[in-house]
């Protein structure tokens, strides 16, 4: 087993990038742990967003070099520092509950009780839960999303299999969807936000919202109440 950890502060941005599976958990405090099980190895480093670049030239399918690059300091603002965390196989993370998240990974992701800002892309399932914003989110398998508020206005969520989607705060929403059932549009609210689910599989709408069914078919697939505790 290998472990790291580092003082991350509050409201931090971490990103986490996993070639196997991932679990992040957040915790009280301001300190970030990570591990994992492999011996491929696990990085944990601060760095910032505009020094690093990726150089990389490719013929065909073939690619030459794809190195990371570190470009010049221009300016002494960390306001662009981030902590990125790097496992070749699978491992798990606990993060600060404020964090805001950015994470990429080779198989499964599963984050819950975090209280900032997720962006998560999983080539296999991905789990969200108790997250309070959600941003951008796709998995080549099954998503499940079960987060408080939305940051964008328009965006599109896809999974290759099922998808299961609840934003606690969408009340206001005009959703399109296109699954394994086929196309269908509906109206929460008065639409102010809009929201495309593509699925593989089935998708499920969680909402205790009214939804109105829109032409030219007027159909709804499958809609749910949230769960209560």
């Amino acid at each position: 087993m290998t472990q790291r950890s580092i003082l991350a502060g509050t409201n931090q941005t971490i990103v986490i990038k996993a070639g196997g599976s991932v679990t992040v958990r957040g915790q009280e405090g301001e300190r970030l742990s990570a591990e994992t099980q492999d011996t491929g190895g696990l990085s944990v480093e601060r760095r910032s967003e505009s020094e690093i670049g990726r150089a990389r030239a490719a013929v065909g399918d073939r690619v030459l070099f794809d190195v990371r690059i570190k470009l010049p300091s221009l300016t002494d603002k960390k306001t662009d520092e981030v902590i990125e965390i790097q496992m070749s196989g699978s491992g798990q993370v606990l993060v600060p509950f404020d964090s805001n998240l950015k994470v990429y990974a080779g198989r499964d992701i599963d984050i819950q009780d975090i209280q900032g800002h997720v962006d998560a892309y999983s080539s296999a399932n991905l789990h969200l839960k108790n997250v309070d914003q959600l941003g951008n989110a796709s998995a080549g398998g099954a998503m499940d999303i079960d987060c408080q508020t939305m940051s964008g206005k328009d965006v599109t969520f896809s999974a290759g299999r099922d998808l299961r989607f609840h934003v606690a705060d969408l009340t206001s929403v005009r959703l399109r969807v296109k699954d394994i059932g086929g196309y269908w549009e509906a109206r929460v609210g008065e639409a102010e936000k809009s929201v495309y689910l593509k699925s593989g599989g089935d998708v499920t709408f969680v909402t205790d919202q009214d939804v109105r069914a829109l032409p030219p078919n007027y159909i709804l697939g499958k809609i749910e109440k949230p769960a209560r505790a």
